[in-house]
């Protein structure tokens, strides 16, 4: 049995990573300051005597005891990292100097839930992991494009250095159970929207490509990460190399819902990338991992929470 550190594990990633790792026998510390996470996503654990919940912060030091580290603690959907962004770098960058002295600290193995924004709008397409990004600095989503790429910088630092065991991965759109409702990123957005009957917002002319990977996938392929063998660091893309234009997503899931919502187009935000697709290659080769979940089978099961959701909410 492991001690094992996930931060921002009452977010959307972190609570289905808690569960992994319940499930597999360890013993878990939840650490997240519940600025998106939610204790709703981990109030099914919180009476399992292997899991523990701490609130903190983590630009704060942290001392505590631990076998391993998932560093997921970062807001990670526009209208929350853009809220206040000062804090979204400091979160990215202190946040991971403190996380990666603990585990120096304790010589143990940390993990880096790195994005595919470090890519920005890209001039390559699809994206491999030796793609260096195309990123503004400036711009109103540099808080988090930068701080995950300053946080990648200081992993493989601490590496050099230090000789920490770090693993480093790229998360491409993910979507699935647990996801904020009012997160504001495009399949929650699209879905809340079809459930309510209201317009379904298109930026752009919704010419626009994303890969969505189900949550069941993506957690796969972090654990599959943080459990390969020692010489690999990463950073590797994790996500669904299907792609699909922002229009193709809309009628899915007008198509699931059953809903008569129309369509409506805004102008695109400044820095949206137009299309993000993983080259998954080395996954393939040194993680055996792949996505399974077809897009309609992971809506579904997106669209069925939601709407217990919005009941639950009147």
């Amino acid at each position: 049995m492991k001690r094992i550190l996930v931060t921002g594990g009452a977010g959307f990633l972190g609570s289905h990573l808690c569960d992994l790792l319940l499930e597999e026998g360890n013993e878990v510390l939840c650490v997240d300051n519940l600025f998106t996470g939610r204790r709703k996503n981990i109030h099914h654990l919180l009476d399992n005597k292997n899991f523990e919940f701490f609130r903190h912060d983590v630009t704060m030091p942290l001392f505590v005891e631990v076998d391993e580290i998932y560093n997921l603690a970062c807001p990670a959907s526009p209208i929350h990292y853009q809220f206040d962004p000062v804090q979204t770098t400091k979160t990215s960058v202190i946040g991971a100097i403190n996380m990666l002295g603990l585990a120096k600290r304790l010589k143990v193995r940390i993990l880096q839930a790195s994005t595919s924004e470090v890519y920005g709008d890209p001039e390559i397409h699809p994206q491999p992991e030796s793609y260096k990004g195309s990123v503004s600095v400036t711009g109103p989503r540099a808080c988090y494009d930068e701080g995950k790429r300053c946080a990648e910088t200081l992993f493989f630092d601490y590496h050099r250095q230090n000789k920490l065991s770090i693993k480093v991965m790229r998360i491409f759109n993910t979507y699935g159970p647990r996801m904020n409702p009012f997160d504001g990123r495009v399949v929650s957005n699209f879905i809340v929207q079809a459930l309510q009957g209201k317009d379904i917002t298109i930026f752009g002319d919704g010419k626009q490509t994303r890969s969505f990977c189900y949550v069941d996938d993506l957690i796969q392929g972090m654990h599959k990460l943080m459990l390969s063998r020692e010489g690999f660091t990463g950073p590797v893309n994790i996500g669904n190399p299907v792609e699909f234009t922002m229009m193709e997503l809309a009628k899915n899931v007008l198509e699931l819902t059953g809903s008569k919502s129309k369509l409506k187009f805004m102008p695109l935000p400044q820095d949206d990338p137009m299309q993000r697709k993983p080259v998954i290659d080395l996954a393939k080769k040194e993680l055996e991992w792949e996505p399974k979940v077809q897009l309609k089978e992971g809506l579904d099961k997106t669209i069925s929470y939601f709407e217990k959701t919005l009941t639950e909410m009147g």
